[in-house]
């Protein structure tokens, strides 16, 4: 999923004319100057594709470290825990690929004529086609996954953390396995609910990407499909929370209670996990919960029909929302990179290292400063 940029849509509406100090205003000329703005072709995709290679190539290098991983930790718990963590970014890789072409394609039209452009970049809400309709389900589907995915490698930690023995009994790779077609297969469903009537994709403004139809014409089906997708959303972050906390607090008190020395290696590696975890979750939180809340709001107040004069505003939280979920599939890989064992041992070294360094400095300016005193009092007496 790419964040779309605005078309260029100002100008003058209507022209007036002075007689006889009385001002008339020309309707016949506002539809043509409105319809010639409205044709504008959208600006310069170069930052779309930048940011569509950028994620492209972010998740490509986070799966080849994560593919290492898991065949050095292949009969280990933690392959479990790579399995879901490989399925994430392999869907965050999807998702930047295949919307991200579709909506290069919408741009690249536009290097035709204006009307050719105005044609086949900015599409018509009320009349959909089958490339906005695909592209809906796409928006639903990969922003459903990575947090279903998330909430699922969550849960699997928490299992593992608390009851370790439980853990290995229960979770095998071909279960883990099952649960992530079954999580591919539950957002799958979720996606294609407009087809069967409930809820509609229609384009989005500025016309260049189509999402969950919540602005104009907003029914009781669209309402009841925004409402489906925003809380499946929220309640994956919200039990994603609640489990690695309880993770969380688990390895503190496994620290506090200094355990033997043949689990401090297992220990350690639980506690990579869930630091990665819960900057994976953080992320989701921070890229995906203003288009939950955003989606959710316009629909409703579409529906009830109480912010007709606050269209414009509405509109532009929707392109934020969409603006910072694009980024959720440009950050989750830097995530894992950045949060692995040795990445932290390495920060934790540069830091002890300058911890060090200042209490080393600050010892030899007090001592420096005491025998300076000292030396003061010997020539006094």
């Amino acid at each position: 999923m790419l964040a779309m940029q605005r078309c260029n849509s100002s100008g003058i509406i209507g022209s007036f004319a002075l007689s006889n100090h009385t001002i008339m205003v020309q309707t016949p000329e506002v539809e043509p100057l409105v319809a010639r703005n409205a044709t504008r072709p959208p600006s310069n995709p170069t930052a779309a594709g930048l940011t569509m290679t950028l994620g492209i190539l972010f998740n490509v290098v986070a799966l080849i470290i994560l593919a290492k991983a898991y065949h050095r930790f292949r009969r280990r718990s933690k392959a479990t825990f790579l399995l879901f963590a490989s399925s994430l970014l392999a869907t965050d890789l999807a998702g930047h690929v295949i919307p991200g072409a579709l909506v290069l394609r919408r741009y690249s039209a536009s290097t035709g004529s204006t009307a050719e452009a105005a044609s086949s970049v900015r599409g018509d809400p009320s009349n959909p086609d089958m490339s906005c309709l695909f592209l809906g389900g796409c928006m639903v589907f990969f922003g459903l996954c990575p947090l279903f995915l998330g909430c699922a490698m969550a849960a699997e930690r928490c299992l593992g953390v608390t009851k370790p023995l439980l853990h290995t009994r229960l979770v095998t790779t071909a279960r883990s396995k099952m649960v992530i077609t079954l999580i591919w297969l539950l957002a799958l469903c979720v996606a294609l609910l407009p087809f069967f009537n409930l809820g509609a994709y229609t384009y989005q403004h500025p016309g260049t990407w189509c999402f969950i139809r919540v602005m104009e014409g907003t029914k009781a089906t669209d309402l009841a499909f925004v409402i489906l997708f925003s809380g499946l959303a929220l309640s994956s972050l919200a039990v994603a929370f609640v489990c690695n906390t309880i993770s969380g607090i688990t390895l503190v008190r496994a620290r506090l209670k200094r355990s033997c020395s043949q689990r401090s290696s297992a220990r350690s590696h639980d506690t990579e996990m869930v630091v990665q975890l819960v900057g994976i979750m953080v992320t989701s939180c921070i890229c995906w919960s203003p288009l939950l809340i955003f989606g959710l709001i316009s629909a409703t107040c579409s529906y009830s029909n109480t912010h007709f004069n606050d269209r414009d505003t509405y509109r532009g939280l929707m392109m934020t929302g969409v603006r910072m979920a694009t980024c959720n599939q440009i950050l989750d890989p830097w995530v894992y990179i950045l949060l692995r064992r040795a990445i932290l041992r390495k920060i934790y070294r540069i830091t002890k290292r300058q911890a060090s360094f200042k209490r080393s400095m600050f010892r030899s300016v007090r001592w420096e400063v005491s025998s300076f005193q000292n030396s003061e009092k010997n020539n006094c007496k």
